[in-house]
This record gives C-alpha cells, sequence and structure tokens, in this order.
C-alpha cells in the first residue's frame, strides 16, 4: 500500500484539497527562493552604498553618476533611491528663489519617507501570501483528514466485520492530507518570521540614512540660506 495510491483511492475533495496544498507549496518555495535572492541583493546595495556614500565623495557628483545610469535604462532602488529621492527634491527646492531653509529640509526629508515606504512595501513583496500558507494550510489539511476519516467510517457501514485492515486505508489516505498541509506550512511560516527580520532590518537601515542624511542636508540649506541672505545685503 504505497502513499500513490493511497493518493489515488482517496475521495475528489480530498484529492482536491491535497492538490490544492501541493500548489500553495509550490509557490511558496518559488516566492522564498526569489524572496531570499531580493533581500540578500538590497543587503549587499546597502551596504555597497553606504560605503561610497561616507566615503567622501561629492554628492553632486554621486547623484549626476546615477543620472548616467537611469540615462542607460538602470532602475535606481534601495538606499541609493532613497538618496536621489531625498536629493532631488533638496536640489529644486533650494533652486526656488526666496527658498526657506526649513520648507526645503521638509520637502527633502517627505521624499525620502515616500521613497522608503516603496522600498518597504517592494521588500513586503509575497511575505502575505506566505503568512497565509503558513496560517491556513493546517486547517486546510485537517479538512481533509476529517473528511477522509468520516468518509471511512461510513464505508463500514457496508461491512459485516469491521477490522483494522478494513479502516486502515481511509485513514492513512485521510491523514496524508494533514501531511501535506503541515508540509506546506512549516517551510511558509519559517521563511515569513525570516524575512520578516530581514525586512526590518533593511528599512531600519534606510531610515537610519535618512536621519543622516537630512542633517547633512540640514547644514547645506541653512548655509546655503545665509550665503544668499549675505549676497543680497552685500
Amino acid at each position: 500500500m504505497s502513499i500513490f495510491s493511497l493518493i489515488t483511492g482517496a475521495s475528489i475533495l480530498v484529492q482536491a484539497i491535497m492538490l490544492l496544498l501541493l500548489l500553495a507549496s509550490i509557490v511558496s518555495w518559488v516566492f522564498i527562493v526569489r524572496r531570499a535572492t531580493i533581500l540578500s541583493h538590497a543587503k549587499i546595495e546597502l551596504e555597497v552604498f553606504e560605503d561610497q556614500f561616507w566615503s567622501g565623495v561629492d554628492l553632486n557628483t554621486l547623484y549626476r553618476e546615477g543620472n548616467v545610469r537611469v540615462a542607460d535604462g538602470t532602475e535606481i532602488g534601495g538606499l541609493e533611491g532613497i538618496f536621489r529621492a531625498g536629493f532631488k527634491e533638496f536640489s529644486r527646492l533650494s533652486q526656488q528663489v526666496g527658498a526657506d531653509a526649513e520648507a526645503v529640509m521638509t520637502g527633502a526629508q517627505r521624499a525620502m519617507r515616500v521613497a522608503t515606504t516603496k522600498e518597504e512595501e517592494m521588500l513586503e513583496t509575497n511575505l502575505p501570501f506566505l503568512a497565509t500558507v503558513a496560517s491556513a494550510s493546517p486547517y486546510v489539511g485537517l479538512f481533509g483528514t476529517v473528511w477522509g476519516i468520516m468518509n471511512s467510517f461510513r464505508g463500514l457501514a457496508n461491512v459485516h466485520q469491521a477490522t483494522l485492515s478494513v479502516v486502515a486505508p481511509g485513514i492513512a489516505e485521510a491523514l496524508i492530507a494533514t501531511a501535506m498541509g503541515l508540509f506546506a506550512a512549516i517551510p511558509a511560516v519559517i521563511a515569513y518570521n525570516h524575512f520578516a527580520t530581514r525586512v526590518e532590518s533593511l528599512v531600519t537601515g534606510y531610515e537610519t540614512f535618512g536621519e543622516e542624511f537630512a542633517s547633512i542636508l540640514h547644514r547645506q540649506a541653512h548655509l546655503g540660506a545665509a550665503k544668499k541672505e549675505a549676497e543680497r545685503q552685500g
């Protein structure tokens, strides 16, 4: 009595539940591999750009280098995308006549917050699906088990003597549904918790960089305002 024969001998509903759980498991593993790759790449990008940013490079030069890559069709995201959003808004507002330093800073910080939120949403893609599979799969499998056992006991009404050999196949095929539910749920819950922690760490890094970069822009904004005021009076 092989597992395959138990599956093929199960009722249509139990087979449908097993197929659903198998598909959920396959899709979960696709998302797990994809998220692992994306988050690893995001971590590397964060570290590389932080090293480049704090190396003392001129911010205008750093921004223009990004413009060249954007012109070549490269999509820039992550920490560099947050930097570019803040610096672009800062430069645009600073060039306006009579721009107030605080207004310039408010605009730049708002642009970085929006960019950070977008990055967070991108990093969390597919995590809700993993959470759903992790929480729902055991119950779906349990439903298939309960249904299969009900059918097994209903079948006992048609036999004169209930023995273990009569009941065992039906119970065994029903328990496969529970096993498949756990098979789908366990990797999903482990991956979800792991990825959620990594996303939180990345977002914390983005927010910390945003605060540090805002401090730099704050100094530049007030120096620029003081320079314009001196030129106006002089």
